[in-house]
C-alpha cells in the first residue's frame, strides 16, 4: 500500500511539472488582425511572443522565430483570425444554471458537491466561448471558493475567478431564501450574509470576507427572481448601506449593489459603493451620482431578456416573479441608454445563470442593438471590465507586460459584434485550451 502510494504520488508530481512547463513553454503567435493596447487599435500582422504566461514582446509583421532568437518556440498560426484580449464577465453565477425543466425543490436533495460538479461543465463553456475571467456574485461560500482553487491549481479547466461568496442581504431581502415556512427557512438558510442593523452588517461583511471574498456583493433592492411580492425598491437603510461599504473599504474590497429600483439605486450610490448590477430605473439624479463616486453600472441585459422570454413559456414560474419581470424589464432599455448617452462607466455582465453558461456572449448583441458601438462593447469586457475589477495592470488588453488572455475568431466583430459568439482560440495565461 505504502509503496502504491508512492508510485502514485510520483505520477501525479510528474504531470504537474509537465503542465508548469507548458505553461512556462515560449510561444508565438501570428495575428492577421490584432486589437492593441490600451485605446485598442486595430494592427495587421503582428507577431506576439508569450513567455512565462506573460506577453513580452509585440513586434510589427511575421517576425521569425530565429530572428526572435527564439529556436525553440512553439508558432500558433492565426494569420487568418481577428486576435484580442480575452473577455471579462463582471457578473456570474457558477454554481447554478436556471432551468425551468428541472424540479425546483431538487436543490432540498443535494449537497454542495452536487453544485461543484455540476459547476465544472459552466466553467469550461464559459471558458471555452472566450471569457478567461469571471467575477462571480452570489454563490455558496463552501462551493465557490474551492472552485476557484481547483481552478488556479489546474485541476479544473475554466476562467480566472474573482468571487463574492455569499451575498449580504437584510431578512427577507433579494438573497434570503423565500417561499418556504418559516421554520424549515431557519433550519436549511446557512449562509454569511444575512444581516440587519449596522453593526450586525458590519460583523457580516467581515464574516464574508474571512470565508475568502475578492468582492462584497449586496442587494440594495428588491429582485425579480426572488420569489416573494416585496417588489424593487430598497431595502437596507442608507445606515447600513454606509456601515458595510465603509468596512468593505477599510478591508480592501470593492462593493458591488444589486438594485433594480431607483431609491436603492441612489442610496447605494450615496453609500460609496463602487458598482451597481442591472440598474433598471435611472434617472438623472443617479446620474450625477454615478458620476460624482466614479461608479460603474453593469447592466446585464441578457437577463432580462431571459427572464422575459421564460414568463411566456413556464407556468411553474410563482407569481410574485413573473409580476415583477412583466414590471421592470421594460423599464431597461430607457435606462440603459440613458447612462450611455450620460457616459457613465459601463462595464460588461451578464447575470449568467439566469441564462445559459457559454453564452454569454450574447449579451454583446443586445449592449449594441441598445446603442453601444461595436468598439464600445468589446470594451466593456476587456478594458473597463478589468478597471472595476482592479486589475488593469494585467488584464484587458494585449500589450507587453500582461497576462497572456488571448482569443480570435473569424472576421471582426468592429464589424459584426456576432462573430464573438463563435471563438476559435482561446489562451488564459500563456495555455491554450481551445484551438479549431
Amino acid at each position: 500500500m505504502k509503496q502504491k502510494l508512492i508510485t502514485t504520488l510520483a505520477s501525479l508530481g510528474a504531470m504537474l511539472c509537465s503542465a508548469s512547463s507548458f505553461a512556462a513553454q515560449t510561444q508565438v503567435i501570428y495575428a492577421g488582425s490584432m486589437l492593441s493596447g490600451a485605446e485598442q487599435t486595430l494592427e495587421k500582422q503582428q507577431t506576439i511572443v508569450i513567455e512565462n504566461a506573460m506577453i513580452s514582446r509585440i513586434e510589427e509583421g511575421y517576425v521569425s522565430i530565429s530572428e526572435l532568437g527564439l529556436s525553440d518556440a512553439t508558432i500558433i498560426d492565426l494569420k487568418d483570425q481577428f486576435v484580442m484580449p480575452g473577455l471579462i464577465d463582471m457578473h456570474v453565477h457558477v454554481t447554478f444554471e436556471r432551468d425551468a425543466n428541472v424540479n425546483p425543490h431538487r436543490w432540498l436533495t443535494e449537497y454542495e458537491a452536487d453544485y461543484a460538479l455540476r459547476s465544472i461543465k459552466y466553467l469550461q463553456r464559459s471558458l471555452d466561448a472566450g471569457f478567461t475571467s469571471v467575477r462571480d456574485l452570489g454563490s455558496s461560500y463552501k462551493v465557490i471558493f474551492p472552485l476557484k482553487r481547483a481552478v488556479e491549481r489546474g485541476d479544473i479547466s475554466g476562467p480566472r475567478i474573482f468571487a463574492a461568496g455569499d451575498t449580504i442581504t437584510p431578512t427577507g431581502g433579494h438573497a434570503d431564501l423565500h417561499g418556504y415556512r418559516k421554520d424549515i427557512s431557519d433550519v436549511i438558510s446557512d449562509g454569511l450574509g444575512v444581516c440587519d442593523g449596522a453593526d450586525d452588517c458590519r460583523r457580516a461583511v467581515r464574516e464574508v470576507i474571512k470565508s475568502g471574498a475578492d468582492v462584497i456583493k449586496i442587494t440594495a433592492t428588491g429582485g425579480v427572481l426572488s420569489n416573494t411580492a416585496a417588489g424593487v425598491s430598497q431595502q437596507f437603510t442608507d445606515q447600513e448601506l454606509v456601515a458595510i461599504v465603509d468596512t468593505a473599504h477599510n478591508l480592501g474590497r470593492s462593493v458591488t449593489a444589486h438594485a433594480h429600483g431607483i431609491s436603492g439605486i441612489k442610496a447605494a450610490l450615496r453609500a460609496g459603493v463602487d458598482s451597481i448590477e442591472h440598474g433598471s430605473y435611472l434617472d438623472q439624479q443617479s446620474i450625477k451620482l454615478f458620476k460624482k463616486h466614479n461608479a460603474y453600472l453593469v447592466p446585464t441585459l441578457l437577463a432580462g431578456q431571459t427572464v422575459s422570454q421564460e414568463v411566456l413559456s413556464n407556468p411553474h414560474m410563482p407569481v410574485a416573479i413573473a409580476n415583477k419581470v412583466r414590471a421592470v424589464v421594460p423599464q431597461v432599455e430607457a435606462s440603459f441608454k440613458l447612462a450611455l448617452k450620460n457616459n457613465i462607466n459601463i462595464a460588461f455582465g451578464t447575470d449568467s445563470g439566469v441564462s445559459r453558461h457559454g453564452n454569454n456572449a450574447d449579451e454583446f448583441q443586445w449592449l449594441v442593438k441598445y446603442g453601444m458601438t461595436e468598439k464600445q462593447a468589446i470594451r466593456s469586457a476587456t478594458i473597463d471590465a478589468a478597471k472595476l475589477l482592479g486589475q488593469q495592470d494585467k488584464l484587458g488588453q494585449l500589450s507587453v507586460g500582461k497576462q497572456a488572455d488571448i482569443i480570435s475568431v473569424n472576421g471582426s466583430p468592429l464589424d459584426d459584434i456576432s462573430t464573438l459568439k463563435n471563438v476559435q482560440f482561446v489562451m488564459k495565461a500563456g495555455q491554450v485550451y481551445k484551438q479549431l
